[in-house]
């Protein structure tokens, strides 16, 4: 029998939309001679789906219309039980509709990709692509990922950050300290949020003010940060696990703006639905020798220190006066999956997706050989038991 591999995407996520583009192309991509795929629409309101009519992107114009075509279904949280099961179960006959062997989680943003689902699935113990909940929570919060980056001496920009709550309660002080550490002009960002939502460039105050009241209304924590004036904006991909990884080719990614938006990233300038390929962009970027192969290795040491799995793509930024490369952010599910950087490669689509299964794979096996308890019953060998009341 056929591996049955599980793809996860939609959720509840300002970048849902643009997960079901990754998703449907990511499907379309796999191997039918060697893997059965199962789609699994998570919808809006957190509710599981499958279905034949979920293949199809141009179905999800109508979303009732979708839903009513497919079944909803859920899984047992229980370690070891990879089923699908039926959320109304028949009459007669089994409530399991299918049994995943491995998970893709094709889900982008807050709530499907900062750890949360891969905290499910690593509950349910099956096989899955991609970041643990750990490097998936680290890598989707722009704050603790600078962190960890910096002191690990990979280069991030000057950031100052606080809690909305903070905003309200000092927002004096905190003007001032970014005042002072940082300087005009700044970008304001939601934390843990990417597609460029909420983000927003501040030349004085008063337009930062404005920037973090509306960058607070997605995000309890919020990042300001330098705005390098006279930017390049440079991606690499990195595919592997962090003990044994390779980068792909750079790009150069085109943007309309000062700032790199939602449109530019997945609608090509147009209303159009082809994802982050369809951006304008240099592939490969157009750089000397030494700046590829310094950002191909900041790449590589941003994947290793955060501790990633599977693809992610890394964003930086290159400031052209002084030519310092700086970390901008990590993508530990990136949009299209990167498959347009890993063909630029020699790694076609259809490898990528295979290379995936193969690494969540792995990461089972390994995990296997690994002691997360012990045979031995404490309470079976009799006497008080510490910190308990002993009668």
């Amino acid at each position: 029998m056929k591996t049955n591999i599980g793809v996860f995407f939609g959720g509840r996520s300002t970048e849902h939309e643009i997960s079901v583009i990754s998703a449907s192309q990511a499907m379309h991509a796999i191997d039918r001679d060697k893997y059965d795929v199962t789609p699994i629409y998570i919808s809006k309101q957190g509710r599981f789906y499958t279905g034949d009519a979920l293949f199809d992107v141009a179905n999800y114009r109508d979303i009732p219309s979708l839903l009513a075509k497919c079944t909803q279904v859920y899984m047992e949280p229980s370690y070891g039980d990879y089923n699908l099961y039926r959320v109304k179960k028949p009459m007669f006959g089994s409530a399991v509709l299918t049994t995943l062997d491995v998970v893709i989680p094709v889900l982008h943003g807050s709530n499907v990709e900062d750890g949360i689902f891969e905290g499910v699935l690593e509950t349910i113990g099956i096989p899955y692509a991609g970041c643990n909940t750990l490097a998936s929570a680290n890598g989707m919060d722009k704050i603790t990922m600078k962190m960890i980056l910096r002191e690990s001496g990979v280069p991030v920009i000057d950031y100052v950050w606080f809690t909305d709550k903070e905003w309200f309660k000092k927002r004096d002080e905190l003007i001032a300290r970014i005042e002072d550490k940082i300087g005009y002009p700044v970008i304001v960002k939601p934390a843990n949020l990417g597609s460029s939502v909420g983000i927003g460039r501040a030349a004085n105050r008063e337009q930062m003010i404005e920037k973090i009241e509306v960058a607070e209304k997605y995000s309890s924590r919020i990042i300001v940060e330098h705005m390098v004036d006279n930017l390049k904006e440079i991606n690499c991909s990195v595919l592997g696990d962090c003990d044994e990884y390779q980068m792909s080719v750079l790009e150069e990614p085109i943007k309309s703006a000062e700032i790199l938006s939602y449109e530019d990233k997945y609608m090509g300038g147009t209303k159009g639905t082809k994802g982050m390929q369809a951006s304008q962009k240099r592939i490969p970027a157009d750089l000397p020798k030494d700046m590829t192969d310094r950002i191909q290795y900041l790449a590589g040491e941003t994947f290793r220190v955060l501790g990633c799995h599977g693809v992610s793509r890394i964003d930086f930024i290159i400031d052209d006066d002084t030519k310092e490369i700086y970390v901008n952010e990590i993508n530990t599910i990136p949009g299209s999956l990167s498959f347009y950087l890993w063909e630029a490669t020699g790694l076609k689509f259809d490898q990528l997706m295979d290379r995936l299964v193969k690494l969540a794979l792995k990461r089972k096996r390994e995990q296997g050989q690994k002691t997360v308890s012990y045979d031995q019953n404490i309470f079976s060998l009799g006497g008080g038991v510490k910190g308990g009341i002993k009668k």
